[in-house]
């Protein structure tokens, strides 16, 4: 399946407010090449194994592939990862049509809170919440495969 998203960072604190979920997130990479990253995540009480795709130019699409596997498999994969775990809390709001996931991040990354909405395609428009800041889609920095290797305070 391919993935369109975009990427921004969040200005306030105020998307807390009209959360309507929120979940902890721990995850790890297996593998953080540029073509394909391997990613273990642990979201609540659920393990996750996703492989990604390497992103188009434009930064706003590319492959993702997401299975569900256990808590237990989740928590020893985390165990082989790559140097540097992702900690964050994910906080869900719905604005307009959309579902913006809003991360906050822990750890080396703290100080870090961006947003992402998905989109069915590349031009498709969406309501911009005023906590929304500048647009970081497509700068690799932000990936979170990189925040494992490179994280926010070391910048």
């Amino acid at each position: 399946m391919i993935e369109i998203e975009r990427k921004f960072l969040v200005t306030s604190s105020l998307y807390k407010k009209e959360a309507f979920k929120q979940s902890r997130i721990v995850q790890g990479f297996l593998n953080t090449d540029k073509e394909r990253t391997v990613r273990v995540r642990i979201k609540g009480d659920k393990g996750f194994l996703t492989i990604k795709g390497a992103s188009s130019n434009n930064g706003l699409s590319r492959f993702e592939w997401e299975k569900e596997i256990s808590l237990i498999d989740a928590e020893n994969l985390l165990k082989i990862c790559e140097k540097g775990i992702v900690e964050k809390t994910r906080y869900e709001v719905k604005i307009g049509d959309h579902i913006f996931e809003i991360d906050e991040f822990y750890g080396d990354n703290e100080g870090l809170v961006m947003a992402e909405v998905e989109l069915t395609n590349e031009t498709e428009a969406y309501e911009k919440p005023n906590w929304l800041g500048q647009e970081v889609t497509g700068d690799i920095r932000y990936y979170n495969s990189q925040l494992s290797k490179q994280p926010f305070k070391t910048w």
